[in-house]
């Protein structure tokens, strides 16, 4: 192993993962913390799944604590703390408190920041985050039930969450290459900034900034900020050029959707799927009781399932989030989706399902921990930051997508399933 990656989220990894992939190194994720001596898989970089980014602050710093303390003890040289493009987190954490805990156990004294993905367009430009030509609390993250993001810049944010202080290394800087970046992230260091967020607009400055931080203990960012590092390991010869890192097995049988997240992108690539498959809605407002929804979903499915896929979505507009919300509470509203839609892939799989895509990180985290998934293996992109996995753990095998809600294009779930039918 050569990097040893952190991520706060399910899908949030898997979109690292496929960043590593495609540029070149074996990757495999691991779901949830490993056991002290778990056996390292064969891999050049491993990433570790945690659900932490919104667990209590004390439980996700537990957490990524005991990635790191078995990441390290595998070999890993380099260490990546993934968190969401969009910067999820709430004025306690948890992603300054994750960092210090981070840099403390690895003795260091600075690390960047940068969540930008160009292409899926997050990027960060003075100091603020936009998604798309939005500033991110203009973007419709300001809706989000658990995380709302009202603010969009990023030193003001990560500041909010550290015992150490921020700065910025800008745009104009960041234009004139890794050199430039390596000497202005020095000198905040000697400043005595804990930690400094990197301006980013285009894939040529995540290499770049990838390049000027080949000599740092930890990194933190998006799964964009991955894309510098692998050369790092090439260039000081430790990672051979590999034809195919992401090579998997042919898998047959039943295709299906499970969508969870409320984003706007999973609102519409639902919307789109309608147009060419059957579409089963799961009203959790009117029915708050998940065994009931699922057994009512999975009735619906049977007939159903086949190699032509079908769509179950638990996903709705803000008012219907809101709406349940205020009569749940948000914990528990979450909670029941959650627990609906681990419960439909369940009995799904048992009646043949094998090739799965799932929306949404929190409605991930909870499929596969109920389908006992032990690791992916990671396989090509669908679109940017989705790829399709090898599920090892579940006693059948499977192929697994797991999309963050804000990843993919319309036309993503039929994609996905198309993509398959297709040579590699």
């Amino acid at each position: 192993m050569l990097l040893g990656c952190i991520a706060d989220d399910f899908t949030g990894a898997t979109d690292l993962a496929a960043m590593l992939v495609a540029n070149g190194m074996r990757t495999v994720q691991c779901i949830g913390a490993p056991r002290p001596g778990q056996v390292a898989p064969d891999a050049d970089a491993v990433v570790v799944a945690l659900k932490s980014r919104t667990a209590p602050v004390a439980q996700a710093v537990a957490e990524s604590l005991a990635a790191l303390t078995w990441l390290r003890a595998a070999g890993a040289r380099q260490i990546l703390f993934k968190y969401c493009s969009t910067f999820d987190s709430t004025p306690e954490g948890n992603i300054g408190p994750v960092a210090d805990a981070l840099l403390a156990a690895l003795e260091g004294g600075f690390a960047l920041a940068c969540p930008a993905f160009p292409a899926n367009a997050r990027s960060v430009y003075q100091g603020h985050l936009f998604v798309g030509s939005a500033l991110l609390n203009e973007s419709g993250m300001e809706n989000h039930p658990l995380t709302p993001m009202k603010d969009a810049n990023l030193v003001r944010v990560l500041s909010q969450q550290t015992e150490g202080t921020v700065g910025l290394v800008a745009h104009a800087v960041v234009a004139q290459g890794a050199e430039a970046i390596r000497k202005a992230m020095t000198a905040l260091k000697e400043q005595g900034r804990r930690y400094a967020i990197v301006d980013a607009v285009e894939d040529a400055h995540l290499r770049a900034i990838g390049t000027a931080a080949a000599g740092h203990a930890l990194i933190t960012g998006g799964s964009g900020i991955a894309m510098g590092l692998p050369e790092n390991f090439r260039a000081a010869g430790l990672l051979p050029r590999r034809e195919d890192p992401g090579a998997l097995p042919d898998i047959e049988g039943a295709c299906a959707v499970l969508a969870g997240s409320c984003s706007r992108a999973t609102l519409g690539q639902i919307g789109f799927a309608r147009q060419g498959v059957e579409v089963y809605d799961v009203d959790a407002l009117a029915t708050p009781d998940a065994a009931r929804l699922a057994a009512d979903a999975i009735a619906w499915a049977e007939t159903r399932l086949g190699a032509t896929p079908i769509v179950i979505a638990a996903s709705a507009p803000p008012d219907k989030v809101a709406a349940l919300q205020a009569a749940l509470g948000r914990e528990a509203a979450g909670a029941l989706i959650e627990d609906t839609m681990a419960r439909i892939a369940e009995a799904l799989v048992a009646r043949g399902l094998r090739r799965l895509v799932v929306a949404g990180g929190e409605t991930s985290g909870a499929v596969v921990a109920r389908l006992g998934v032990a690791s992916l293996r990671i396989g090509r992109e669908i679109d940017p930051g989705v790829p399709w996995t090898y599920a090892e753990g579940t006693g059948a095998p499977m192929l697994l997508a797991l999309k963050s809600g804000n990843f993919g294009g319309r036309n993503f779930f039929l994609k996905a399933f198309a993509m398959l039918e297709e040579a590699p």
